[in-house]
């Protein structure tokens, strides 16, 4: 199995880095995990242009039979019991293959959310998207966890 993060930008806090390592870490006992950066547009550009550009960068990196999930704020917001269900049927319907997408700064562009299989919002507060890596790697390791029945901190 394989699950592909794309995502604008890099991470530059250690701290960040280091716990997304360990959730790609932990994560290897169930699937193989990709993390893809793609350049994140500027800050001086129209927004709307920033989104389109950073989702045509996204989108170049997304197969025509890819499962994929888009982090969105008008997404659905889910149990982790909820997700753990979607990311084994994501699983089925892809192969064994899911992509996870999350937008920039300024969201994600409106091409990638009509692209995804499943717009998933992980609540109504902000949460940078250097974080909602390691947050959404922590919930695919948790979803793994609940659908193998294992022990996981509730």
């Amino acid at each position: 199995m394989k699950i592909t993060v794309i995502s604008p930008g890099k991470i530059r806090e250690k701290w960040l880095i280091e716990g997304v390592e360990e959730y790609v870490k932990r994560l290897s006992k169930y699937c193989k995990t990709e993390l893809i950066d793609v350049e994140a547009s500027p800050d001086y550009i129209p927004v709307d242009r920033a989104l389109a550009q950073e989702g045509e960068r996204m989108l170049s990196k997304i197969k025509p039979g890819d499962q994929v999930w888009a982090i969105d704020l008008h997404g659905k917001e889910m149990t982790s019991e909820a997700i753990s269900e979607a990311l084994v049927s994501s699983l089925e319907k892809g192969g064994g293959k899911l992509t996870v997408v999350i937008g920039g700064s300024n969201g994600i562009d409106k091409a990638v959310t009509n692209r995804a299989n499943l717009r998933l919002c992980l609540g109504k507060h902000t949460i940078t998207h250097t974080m909602t890596r390691l947050i959404i790697l922590e919930q695919i390791y948790r979803g793994f966890k609940i659908n193998s029945g294992e022990n996981y901190h509730k």
